[in-house]
Protein backbone atom coordinates (compact mmCIF):
# COMPACT_ATOMS: atom_id res chain seq x y z
CA UNK A 1 0.00 0.00 0.00
CA UNK A 2 0.98 3.91 -0.30
CA UNK A 3 1.16 5.62 2.66
CA UNK A 4 2.85 9.24 4.23
CA UNK A 5 5.62 8.70 6.51
CA UNK A 6 7.86 11.27 8.04
CA UNK A 7 10.34 12.66 10.64
CA UNK A 8 10.50 15.25 13.31
CA UNK A 9 10.18 18.46 11.33
CA UNK A 10 7.78 20.77 9.08
CA UNK A 11 5.75 19.85 6.82
CA UNK A 12 8.12 19.25 4.20
CA UNK A 13 9.14 15.92 6.09
CA UNK A 14 6.00 14.13 4.84
CA UNK A 15 6.50 11.93 2.31
CA UNK A 16 4.54 8.79 0.05
CA UNK A 17 6.38 5.35 0.63
CA UNK A 18 5.20 1.95 0.22
CA UNK A 19 4.62 -0.97 2.29
CA UNK A 20 2.50 -3.67 3.21
CA UNK A 21 -0.78 -3.00 4.57
CA UNK A 22 -1.31 -3.34 8.55
CA UNK A 23 -2.54 -6.85 9.68
CA UNK A 24 -6.09 -6.29 12.54
CA UNK A 25 -5.90 -7.30 15.59
CA UNK A 26 -8.46 -9.64 17.21
CA UNK A 27 -11.40 -6.31 17.68
CA UNK A 28 -10.11 -4.83 14.88
CA UNK A 29 -11.37 -4.01 11.29
CA UNK A 30 -9.14 -3.66 8.57
CA UNK A 31 -10.33 -0.38 6.32
CA UNK A 32 -9.49 0.49 2.53
CA UNK A 33 -9.28 4.11 3.15
CA UNK A 34 -10.49 6.32 0.33
CA UNK A 35 -10.11 9.37 2.41
CA UNK A 36 -8.43 10.45 5.80
CA UNK A 37 -8.91 13.42 7.94
CA UNK A 38 -6.34 16.15 8.85
CA UNK A 39 -6.65 16.97 13.02
CA UNK A 40 -4.09 19.27 14.72
CA UNK A 41 -3.07 16.46 16.63
CA UNK A 42 -1.34 14.78 13.46
CA UNK A 43 0.66 18.20 13.57
CA UNK A 44 1.93 17.67 16.84
CA UNK A 45 2.61 14.58 16.54
CA UNK A 46 5.16 15.14 13.33
CA UNK A 47 6.70 18.11 15.20
CA UNK A 48 7.51 15.79 17.86
CA UNK A 49 5.31 17.02 20.75
CA UNK A 50 2.26 14.66 20.89
CA UNK A 51 3.87 11.05 20.62
CA UNK A 52 1.75 7.98 19.62
CA UNK A 53 0.73 5.75 22.65
CA UNK A 54 2.32 2.21 23.07
CA UNK A 55 0.78 -0.17 20.28
CA UNK A 56 -0.34 2.26 17.87
CA UNK A 57 0.96 2.95 14.30
CA UNK A 58 3.36 5.64 13.90
CA UNK A 59 1.92 6.88 10.43
CA UNK A 60 0.03 9.47 10.95
CA UNK A 61 -3.96 10.04 10.72
CA UNK A 62 -6.47 9.82 13.54
CA UNK A 63 -9.65 9.34 11.31
CA UNK A 64 -10.79 7.97 8.51
CA UNK A 65 -13.27 7.01 5.99
CA UNK A 66 -13.77 3.49 3.25
CA UNK A 67 -14.96 0.02 3.02
CA UNK A 68 -14.10 -3.09 5.00
CA UNK A 69 -11.82 -4.89 3.54
CA UNK A 70 -11.71 -7.75 6.38
CA UNK A 71 -14.52 -9.06 8.58
CA UNK A 72 -14.94 -8.31 12.06
CA UNK A 73 -17.63 -8.57 14.79
CA UNK A 74 -20.27 -6.34 13.95
CA UNK A 75 -19.14 -5.33 10.25
CA UNK A 76 -18.75 -6.94 6.69
CA UNK A 77 -16.50 -7.14 3.65
CA UNK A 78 -18.08 -3.92 2.07
CA UNK A 79 -19.23 -1.95 4.59
CA UNK A 80 -19.12 1.85 4.17
CA UNK A 81 -17.52 2.67 7.71
CA UNK A 82 -15.87 5.81 9.28
CA UNK A 83 -13.71 6.08 11.63
CA UNK A 84 -11.68 7.12 14.68
CA UNK A 85 -8.08 5.73 13.93
CA UNK A 86 -5.45 5.25 16.82
CA UNK A 87 -3.04 6.30 14.19
CA UNK A 88 -2.35 4.97 10.70
CA UNK A 89 -4.97 6.65 8.82
CA UNK A 90 -2.39 8.17 5.80
CA UNK A 91 -2.25 5.21 4.46
CA UNK A 92 -4.16 3.20 1.75
CA UNK A 93 -5.10 0.83 4.31
CA UNK A 94 -6.03 1.14 8.27
CA UNK A 95 -6.91 -0.70 11.04
CA UNK A 96 -9.42 0.62 13.65
CA UNK A 97 -11.30 -0.87 16.69
CA UNK A 98 -14.34 -2.09 16.12
CA UNK A 99 -16.44 0.26 18.45
CA UNK A 100 -14.48 3.59 17.26
CA UNK A 101 -16.37 2.58 13.20
CA UNK A 102 -19.61 4.08 12.78
CA UNK A 103 -21.20 3.70 9.35
CA UNK A 104 -21.80 6.79 7.05
CA UNK A 105 -24.50 8.57 7.23
CA UNK A 106 -27.28 9.10 4.38
CA UNK A 107 -26.03 10.58 1.23
CA UNK A 108 -22.29 11.00 2.38
CA UNK A 109 -19.41 10.84 0.44
CA UNK A 110 -15.92 9.56 1.70
CA UNK A 111 -14.55 13.02 2.02
CA UNK A 112 -17.68 13.88 3.90
CA UNK A 113 -17.37 10.57 6.11
CA UNK A 114 -14.11 10.82 6.83
CA UNK A 115 -14.22 14.40 8.56
CA UNK A 116 -16.44 13.28 10.52
CA UNK A 117 -15.07 11.21 13.73
CA UNK A 118 -12.13 13.39 15.53
CA UNK A 119 -14.05 16.29 15.67
CA UNK A 120 -17.20 15.14 16.30
CA UNK A 121 -15.59 12.01 18.77
CA UNK A 122 -13.86 14.80 20.89
CA UNK A 123 -17.02 17.95 20.57
CA UNK A 124 -19.37 15.40 21.63
CA UNK A 125 -17.09 13.75 24.62
CA UNK A 126 -16.19 17.09 25.94
CA UNK A 127 -19.17 19.64 25.48
CA UNK A 128 -21.86 17.29 26.63
CA UNK A 129 -20.52 14.55 27.81
CA UNK A 130 -18.13 16.17 30.13
CA UNK A 131 -18.80 19.52 30.05
CA UNK A 132 -22.96 18.66 30.56
CA UNK A 133 -24.44 21.20 27.91
CA UNK A 134 -27.99 20.97 28.09
CA UNK A 135 -31.37 22.15 26.23
CA UNK A 136 -31.36 26.03 27.27
CA UNK A 137 -27.54 26.75 28.51
CA UNK A 138 -25.28 28.95 26.79
CA UNK A 139 -21.59 28.17 25.76
CA UNK A 140 -18.61 29.53 24.27
CA UNK A 141 -16.68 28.21 21.54
CA UNK A 142 -13.10 29.47 20.93
CA UNK A 143 -11.87 29.06 17.42
CA UNK A 144 -15.40 28.80 16.13
CA UNK A 145 -13.79 28.64 12.40
CA UNK A 146 -11.72 25.36 13.19
CA UNK A 147 -12.83 21.87 12.76
CA UNK A 148 -13.58 21.72 16.05
CA UNK A 149 -15.40 24.92 16.22
CA UNK A 150 -17.73 24.55 13.33
CA UNK A 151 -18.60 20.92 15.04
CA UNK A 152 -19.03 22.11 18.16
CA UNK A 153 -21.67 25.06 16.79
CA UNK A 154 -23.86 22.65 14.71
CA UNK A 155 -23.83 20.16 17.79
CA UNK A 156 -24.92 22.91 20.38
CA UNK A 157 -27.44 24.35 18.46
CA UNK A 158 -28.99 21.20 17.46
CA UNK A 159 -29.18 20.54 21.02
CA UNK A 160 -31.03 23.62 21.30
CA UNK A 161 -27.97 25.72 22.96
CA UNK A 162 -26.86 29.26 22.80
CA UNK A 163 -23.95 29.57 21.46
CA UNK A 164 -21.09 31.86 21.04
CA UNK A 165 -17.93 31.92 18.99
CA UNK A 166 -14.11 33.73 18.79
CA UNK A 167 -12.66 33.81 15.84
CA UNK A 168 -9.20 35.23 13.77
CA UNK A 169 -11.38 37.18 10.95
CA UNK A 170 -14.71 39.06 9.76
CA UNK A 171 -14.86 36.57 7.54
CA UNK A 172 -14.18 33.85 9.78
CA UNK A 173 -17.00 35.50 12.45
CA UNK A 174 -19.63 35.48 9.40
CA UNK A 175 -18.47 31.95 8.48
CA UNK A 176 -19.50 30.85 12.02
CA UNK A 177 -22.67 32.57 12.20
CA UNK A 178 -23.86 30.95 8.84
CA UNK A 179 -23.21 27.79 10.65
CA UNK A 180 -25.90 28.66 13.49
CA UNK A 181 -23.91 30.73 16.02
CA UNK A 182 -25.97 33.16 18.05
CA UNK A 183 -22.86 35.77 18.03
CA UNK A 184 -19.32 35.53 17.02
CA UNK A 185 -16.30 37.74 18.56
CA UNK A 186 -13.18 38.73 16.57
CA UNK A 187 -10.76 37.79 19.15
CA UNK A 188 -7.90 39.66 17.22
CA UNK A 189 -9.84 42.96 17.63
CA UNK A 190 -12.79 42.46 20.62
CA UNK A 191 -12.33 41.89 24.27
CA UNK A 192 -14.20 38.90 24.67
CA UNK A 193 -14.76 39.04 27.81
CA UNK A 194 -16.62 41.92 27.78
CA UNK A 195 -18.72 41.00 24.80
CA UNK A 196 -20.05 37.82 26.59
CA UNK A 197 -21.11 39.86 29.34
CA UNK A 198 -22.60 41.85 27.11
CA UNK A 199 -24.49 39.04 25.12
CA UNK A 200 -25.67 37.43 28.28
CA UNK A 201 -26.71 40.53 30.14
CA UNK A 202 -24.03 40.06 32.63
CA UNK A 203 -24.57 36.75 33.46
CA UNK A 204 -22.22 34.79 31.27
CA UNK A 205 -22.02 31.16 29.89
CA UNK A 206 -22.93 28.25 31.35
CA UNK A 207 -19.94 26.58 29.40
CA UNK A 208 -16.72 27.74 27.58
CA UNK A 209 -14.67 25.19 24.96
CA UNK A 210 -11.12 26.33 24.93
CA UNK A 211 -7.98 25.13 22.63
CA UNK A 212 -6.28 28.17 23.86
CA UNK A 213 -4.81 26.99 27.20
CA UNK A 214 -3.08 29.11 29.58
CA UNK A 215 -3.39 32.08 27.70
CA UNK A 216 -7.32 32.70 27.75
CA UNK A 217 -7.54 30.66 31.83
CA UNK A 218 -8.69 33.30 33.66
CA UNK A 219 -10.75 35.29 30.55
CA UNK A 220 -12.34 32.04 30.42
CA UNK A 221 -13.24 31.61 34.38
CA UNK A 222 -14.67 35.65 34.34
CA UNK A 223 -16.95 34.61 31.32
CA UNK A 224 -18.48 31.81 33.25
CA UNK A 225 -21.73 31.70 34.92
CA UNK A 226 -22.77 30.32 38.39
CA UNK A 227 -21.75 27.00 38.44
CA UNK A 228 -20.14 27.24 34.88
CA UNK A 229 -17.93 24.81 33.32
CA UNK A 230 -15.03 25.19 31.82
CA UNK A 231 -13.85 22.27 29.26
CA UNK A 232 -9.88 21.99 28.32
CA UNK A 233 -9.49 20.31 25.30
CA UNK A 234 -5.64 21.87 23.94
CA UNK A 235 -3.59 24.39 25.09
CA UNK A 236 -2.00 25.76 21.63
CA UNK A 237 -1.15 29.13 23.62
CA UNK A 238 0.71 27.35 26.38
CA UNK A 239 -0.01 25.05 29.25
CA UNK A 240 0.53 26.80 32.76
CA UNK A 241 -1.23 29.53 33.93
CA UNK A 242 -2.53 31.14 37.04
CA UNK A 243 -5.33 30.33 39.03
CA UNK A 244 -7.79 33.01 40.51
CA UNK A 245 -8.62 30.28 43.06
CA UNK A 246 -11.52 32.93 44.44
CA UNK A 247 -13.26 33.00 41.04
CA UNK A 248 -13.56 29.39 41.16
CA UNK A 249 -15.12 29.54 44.39
CA UNK A 250 -17.54 32.53 44.68
CA UNK A 251 -18.71 31.26 41.30
CA UNK A 252 -18.64 27.57 41.71
CA UNK A 253 -17.11 27.00 38.85
CA UNK A 254 -16.31 23.46 37.61
CA UNK A 255 -12.86 23.18 35.76
CA UNK A 256 -12.04 19.95 33.60
CA UNK A 257 -10.35 18.89 30.28
CA UNK A 258 -9.54 15.64 28.45
CA UNK A 259 -7.54 14.29 25.52
CA UNK A 260 -9.19 11.75 23.57
CA UNK A 261 -6.23 9.61 22.07
CA UNK A 262 -4.94 8.14 25.54
CA UNK A 263 -8.52 6.94 26.48
CA UNK A 264 -9.22 3.16 26.19
CA UNK A 265 -11.30 0.82 23.16
CA UNK A 266 -14.18 0.54 25.60
CA UNK A 267 -14.18 4.41 26.46
CA UNK A 268 -14.00 5.52 22.67
CA UNK A 269 -15.96 2.43 21.98
CA UNK A 270 -19.15 4.77 24.40
CA UNK A 271 -18.36 7.44 22.82
CA UNK A 272 -19.26 6.00 19.14
CA UNK A 273 -22.26 4.67 21.01
CA UNK A 274 -23.42 8.32 21.69
CA UNK A 275 -22.64 9.48 18.82
CA UNK A 276 -24.99 6.94 16.81
CA UNK A 277 -27.85 7.11 18.76
CA UNK A 278 -28.21 11.20 19.34
CA UNK A 279 -25.74 12.98 16.98
CA UNK A 280 -26.22 10.06 13.12
CA UNK A 281 -30.07 11.12 13.03
CA UNK A 282 -29.22 14.39 13.30
CA UNK A 283 -26.58 13.86 10.39
CA UNK A 284 -29.04 11.81 8.17
CA UNK A 285 -31.66 14.48 8.57
CA UNK A 286 -29.05 17.31 7.44
CA UNK A 287 -29.23 19.18 10.40
CA UNK A 288 -25.82 19.48 10.94
CA UNK A 289 -22.66 18.33 8.64
CA UNK A 290 -18.71 18.78 8.51
CA UNK A 291 -17.84 21.95 7.02
CA UNK A 292 -14.94 21.21 4.49
CA UNK A 293 -12.54 23.29 3.84
CA UNK A 294 -9.82 21.60 1.41
CA UNK A 295 -8.66 18.31 0.16
CA UNK A 296 -5.70 16.91 -1.29
CA UNK A 297 -4.86 13.41 -2.44
CA UNK A 298 -2.53 11.46 -0.20
CA UNK A 299 0.74 12.77 -2.18
CA UNK A 300 0.03 16.38 -0.91
CA UNK A 301 -0.07 15.91 2.42
CA UNK A 302 2.94 18.49 3.11
CA UNK A 303 0.57 20.92 1.45
CA UNK A 304 -2.27 20.36 3.93
CA UNK A 305 -0.07 20.01 6.45
CA UNK A 306 1.20 24.09 5.73
CA UNK A 307 -2.53 24.73 5.37
CA UNK A 308 -3.76 23.95 8.38
CA UNK A 309 -0.76 25.84 10.56
CA UNK A 310 -1.45 28.68 8.66
CA UNK A 311 -4.95 28.62 10.08
CA UNK A 312 -6.45 30.34 7.33
CA UNK A 313 -8.46 27.64 6.70
CA UNK A 314 -12.90 26.84 7.91
CA UNK A 315 -13.53 23.74 8.80
CA UNK A 316 -11.82 20.63 7.86
CA UNK A 317 -9.10 19.61 5.50
CA UNK A 318 -9.22 16.40 4.59
CA UNK A 319 -6.97 13.78 2.31
CA UNK A 320 -8.03 11.80 -0.46
CA UNK A 321 -7.26 8.31 -1.31
CA UNK A 322 -8.06 6.46 -4.88
CA UNK A 323 -8.54 2.59 -3.90
CA UNK A 324 -5.86 0.37 -5.76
Amino acid sequence: MRYITHTVGGPETLVLAEGPPPTPAPGEVLIRVEAAGINRPDISQRRGTYPPPPGASPVLGLEVAGTVATAAPGWAVGDRVCALTNGGGYAEYAVAPTGQCLPWPAGYSAIQAAALPETFFTVWANLFMIGGLTTGESVLIHGGSSGIGTTAIQLAKAAGAMVYVTAGSTEKCDACIALGADGAIDYRTEDFVSRIKALTDGAGVNVVLDMVGAPYFQQNLQCLAMDGRLVLIAFLGGAEAPINLTTIMTRRLHITGSTMRPRTATQKAAIADALRTRVWPWLDAGRCAPVIHATFPLAEAAAAHALMESSTHVGKIVLSLTPT
